[in-house]
């Protein structure tokens, strides 16, 4: 049920007021997600977003990100085809790629996505929320504030934004971030990536692809420091061969920009230098978009993550009405594993407020305290952030991991044993593309007979991860994977001789 009434602020100005039972804040795919699973049985649900809807996944990241390095991937791809090879001729076409990939973000238009909402029954209120006190906000926009009150819940999906360190001239020398790097309309001729993550070397492939000579600037001794150590090796050759300025141990300490582009001092193993190109994209890190959100008025730290529990409830606000979901809870940094929590978190409010949740006899507090207890057995529960987080970096060669890596599971106190084996050497690969190269590696708990962690590396290396993380989130023993019969001659025979490989 949805109320709108005119009441009137501090000042004595007449302020337009909505209530509705969920209200979300944040209309990314995130947000989105969320608002669609707490509505579907019956609660009135309102998402606020500032930008545009659909968020940065659509506009500026995920999908703009990935139109600009499939082109490049496929011409390899051909490239290592004899037969095919033979017809390739010449690089990429910039403008055409560029031209691809404003389809993918619908030339930054959040039409279709607004259509999605109002098909799903979702409203939609353009502005940006501030919290007042506990399930009331006012949404500031052009034509006037909003004063919006939750009956039940609010769900805070603001995800997270680049952080562009405190170098001396940096921010005057108008740096680009993911946002510029992904939605540029024209190629620069050369272009200086900081930092060593995913964005950064996805980045710098892209570019490297269309033309731009890349320097890439790595403060620690490799990139993907998340990774296994054996594929941020692979993926620092790949990017060596691809012609890419690679420096480890290396960080600018002062910025400038003139006329005839940027200009950085760095400083790394071999001493004090400069770095010149014509643009450089900062991509030290990002951090949850909480700043301005009033947090402070429901006792939170603005700026700071939002602490949730496995229900993505807000662990340190009473009477349990604050939800937050996301890259602004720091447990997730993909779109895919939020959108996995969004769905947690659309079913939990779903059925701790709708009408009928209750079980007859059973107050509401009695019905909610039941609905937590029976969260840890029923899929009202955001388990697999804690075993089977799934990663894919789109480099050349790519990476994907799910679960633990080798060190992770030791420090985790495990008792595990780490098993590689030459994607390269498996017929299907062969098949693939010639002189294909890459790695598997599971971590096997010895003591429970499951893998709990999986790494992947070389061309098309994504589409081995869900084998894997079906593997790891079942706990699949792996006497029953000899049973998970490989077809030939596919890539994916690889999952037999990593078992032959290890004595299975």
């Amino acid at each position: 049920m949805t109320e709108r009434t005119l009441e009137q602020d501090g000042d004595g100005a007449q302020l337009d007021t909505v209530t509705y039972d969920v209200v979300v804040l944040g209309a990314g795919a995130v947000g989105e997600n969320a608002a669609d699973r707490a509505g579907r049985l019956g609660l009135s649900v309102l998402v606020v977003e500032h930008e545009l809807v659909g968020g940065e996944c659509s506009y500026w990241a995920c999908m703009p990100s990935k139109a600009l390095l499939r082109p490049g991937s496929v011409l390899a791809a051909a490239r290592a085809v004899p037969g095919a090879a033979e017809l390739v001729q010449g690089t990429l076409d910039p403008a055409a790629v560029l031209a691809r990939r404003d389809e993918f973000t619908s030339h930054w238009d959040d039409h279709g996505q607004v259509e999605w909402l109002d098909s799903a029954g979702i409203a939609l209120l353009r502005g940006t929320a501030r919290f007042t006190g506990p399930k009331e906000l006012v949404v500031e926009a052009e034509d006037g504030d909003t004063r919006v009150i939750a009956r039940h819940a609010v769900i805070v999906a603001t995800g997270s934004e680049p952080t562009v360190p405190g170098i001396p001239g940096l921010a005057e020398a108008r740096p680009w971030t993911s946002r510029e790097a992904t939605a540029v309309k024209d190629v620069p001729a050369s272009l200086v990536i900081l930092g060593g993550g995913v964005v950064g070397v996805e980045m710098a492939v892209a570019y490297r692809d269309l033309g731009a000579e890349v320097t890439l600037l790595v403060r620690g001794d490799r990139v993907l420091d998340k990774a296994e150590p054996f594929a941020s090796d692979e993926v620092a050759a790949g990017l060596r061969a691809l012609g890419v300025d690679l420096r480890f141990g290396t960080g600018a300490t002062r910025v400038e920009r003139d006329e005839r582009g940027v200009h950085l001092t760095v400083s790394g193993p071999q001493g004090e230098g400069e770095v010149h190109a014509e643009e450089v994209l900062v991509a030290t890190g990002r951090r949850p978009r909480t700043a301005d959100l009033g947090l402070e008025a429901v006792g939170l730290e603005p700026g700071a993550p939002v602490a949730v529990d496995d229900a993505l409830q807000a662990t340190a606000v009473a009477d349990g009405w604050l939800f937050a979901v996301g890259d602004v809870t720091g447990r997730t940094a993909t779109t895919h594993q939020g959108k996995y929590d969004a769905r947690v978190v659309g079913d939990v409010v779903a059925a701790r407020f709708s009408a009928g949740s209750a079980q007859p006899g059973e107050g509401a507090a009695e019905a909610q305290a039941a609905e937590r207890d029976a969260a840890a057995f029923t899929r009202y529960r955001a388990s697999a952030d804690h075993v089977a987080v799934p990663q894919v970096v789109f480099t050349r060669p790519e990476v994907a991991w799910v679960g633990r890596s080798e060190q992770e599971a030791r420090d985790a106190g495990l008792r595990v044993r780490a098993v590689q084996y030459p994607i390269g050497s498996v017929a299907g690969a062969s098949v693939a593309a010639d002189g294909y190269s890459g790695t598997a590696q599971v971590v096997l708990d010895e003591d429970r007979g499951v893998i709990v962690g999986a790494t992947f590396t070389g061309p098309d290396a994504a589409e081995l991860l869900q084998a894997a993380t079906i593997a790891v989130t079942g706990e699949v023993p792996v006497d029953r994977l000899w049973h998970a019969v490989p077809a030939y001659p596919t890539v994916s025979e690889v999952w037999l001789r990593l078992l032959e490989t290890a004595g299975l």
